[in-house]
């Protein structure tokens, strides 16, 4: 089990294992030896391909829009032969309904997050809301793509569960902060009995601590927090949080957690739809997700400071630190959450021995090589005593 693994594994024992990318370069070769040789290309008319998504979001939530920047890129990319067009959630189906659709061809593709699927098999969480393991949103991708964790992926969807659905992992997300609370939370206690929202195994998580957590998606939020039917949230982040309505509905916000540090956002074809795709349709979809992935980490460091300061400065929100004696407790909760897991479930045992080695390395390598920013942002903006700005 987990314990026999945390005590046996050590980074020497470690296989590592690596993918290689495959381009297409023949259509480009042959077109550079056309034009070298002079002859004219002629193109055949394509008909556009015209995809209908559904996306797991609000309209007015960053998040439609990051899977409207995603179909767009793919338009872009393909010059106009791939046409993706994204309906906001509730438009066909409810969010936590979008798998079955795909799966059944009700809907072409969507675009939300693996922990939404969590009721299929736990096993789905560990896609994004899984334990605690020092890793952030972009480690946890370079596992999905050197470290063996999109062959456990594609296992999950089509071996272990028969899914007609071809799916993407992108766009790594910051840690989530602990949520939206009626008044600071100083110790663990205070969630006993607290009616709380999340998703995926953070639920358990919080159960665990002694909450009464429920998954709920997001246009359900503040409703509910209105209606007395929760008493706390988490959501994401400060952009979605402030357009979602809830520093209408509470005024303190609790920052950093461990129940959901390194979540990425999914993107699903069916799997007929996508197979009916030419080759260089096929690699335009995996690739835009890839480069989907940097746009939004570049985006949301933009747009969430902003909102961030914009709630603290013109909404009167207080933000506050999740003590450490909570952070310590959540990875308690942690602990017993993977144990019981792994031993219900094989296949999630499989996969999250896969991540704890890949963290073992990665994230050791991480935490000897990358410095802190703290003291260099101290440095520059911290309030100076005396001696001018930027005198340390």
């Amino acid at each position: 089990m987990l314990k026999n693994f945390l005590r046996s594994k050590s980074p020497s024992s470690e296989t590592p294992r690596a993918s290689r990318r495959h381009f297409l370069t023949g259509t480009v070769t042959a077109a550079t030896g056309a034009a070298i040789a002079g002859f004219p290309m002629i193109a055949a008319a394509q008909t556009p391909v015209s995809l209908r998504w559904q996306g797991a979001w609000s309209p007015k939530d960053i998040f439609h829009e990051y899977a409207l920047d995603y179909a767009k890129k793919v338009h872009e990319m393909s010059g106009g032969r791939l046409r993706i067009e994204v309906l906001p959630a509730g438009a066909v189906v409810k969010p936590f309904d979008l798998l079955d659709a795909v799966h059944k061809g009700t809907l072409d593709g969507c675009h939300g997050v693996p922990a939404y699927w969590y009721g299929k098999n736990s096993a789905f969480s560990l896609f994004g809301t899984g334990p605690a393991l020092g890793m952030d949103a972009n480690h946890f991708l370079s596992w999905m793509e050197y470290g063996g964790g999109r062959e456990l992926y594609n296992e999950l969807l089509t071996r272990v569960l028969n899914l007609e659905v071809v799916g993407f992992l992108y766009g790594p997300m910051p840690t989530q902060p602990l949520g939206w609370f009626k008044k600071p939370v100083t110790a663990a206690a205070q969630f006993k009995g607290l009616k709380y929202r999340t998703v995926g195994l953070a639920i358990d998580v919080f159960r665990e601590l002694g909450a009464a957590a429920e998954a709920l998606p997001d246009g359900e939020i503040v409703p509910a927090i209105s209606s007395g039917r929760i008493e706390a949230a988490e959501f994401n982040n400060a952009t979605s949080d402030r357009w979602l309505g809830l520093p209408d509905v509470s005024r303190v916000c609790m920052l950093q957690s461990y129940h959901q540090p390194a979540e990425t956002f999914e993107i699903l074809f069916n799997r007929k739809k996508h197979d009916a795709l030419p080759a260089d349709l096929k690699a335009i979809v995996k690739h835009a997700a890839e480069a989907a992935s940097a746009d939004m980490s570049w985006k949301a460091i933009h747009r969430y400071s902003e909102d961030y300061a914009w709630m603290r400065e013109k909404q009167g929100v207080r933000f506050h630190k999740t003590p450490p004696d909570v952070l310590r407790a959540q990875m308690k909760a942690w602990g017993a959450v993977a144990e019981r897991r792994s031993k219900e479930n094989p296949f999630f045992e499989k996969v999250l021995n896969s991540q704890l080695a890949w963290a073992r390395r990665t994230v050791g390598w991480a935490l000897d090589t990358i410095v802190d920013p703290r003291i260099a942002y101290d440095h520059w903006f911290a309030r100076p005593a005396a001696g001018g700005p930027g005198k340390s």
